[in-house]
């Protein structure tokens, strides 16, 4: 039984290792504040917060679960919040995207940009 919780421990360290790893490549390679943010907000969340649950179960503790889990699920509804914020504000102060970022012409423009009436 204990080797089963090895490998489940192992198992979410590792993929939230790769993810916190992606999450850092993305804010080296790519190119304008929205895409590394981006890439921060999603991968770097799930990757702390699968990482917070291997800690939880390692623990054999339900307290320690308890709150590892409370962690997780704080993570995971406050970063996207977080980041859409931050992104509203750089777009305000005037970071504009890169040329290679598609714009959906479906949506109309937002009140006080540059594409406003």
């Amino acid at each position: 039984m204990m080797a089963l919780h090895d490998i489940l421990v192992g198992l979410l360290l590792i993929s939230g290792s790769i993810f916190a790893f992606a999450a850092a490549m993305g804010l080296l390679r790519l190119k304008d504040v929205y895409q590394r943010m981006h890439a921060a907000s999603k991968a770097g969340t799930l990757g702390s917060g699968l990482m917070l649950l291997g800690l939880g179960i390692y623990a054999i503790d339900l307290g320690v679960f308890a709150r590892a889990f409370a962690g997780f699920c704080f993570f995971i509804l406050t970063a996207p919040v977080a980041a859409h914020l931050i992104a509203r504000a750089a777009y305000a102060v005037g970071y504009r995207p890169t040329q290679d970022t598609i714009m959906d012409p479906r949506v109309p423009p937002q009140p006080g940009s540059d594409n406003a009436g």
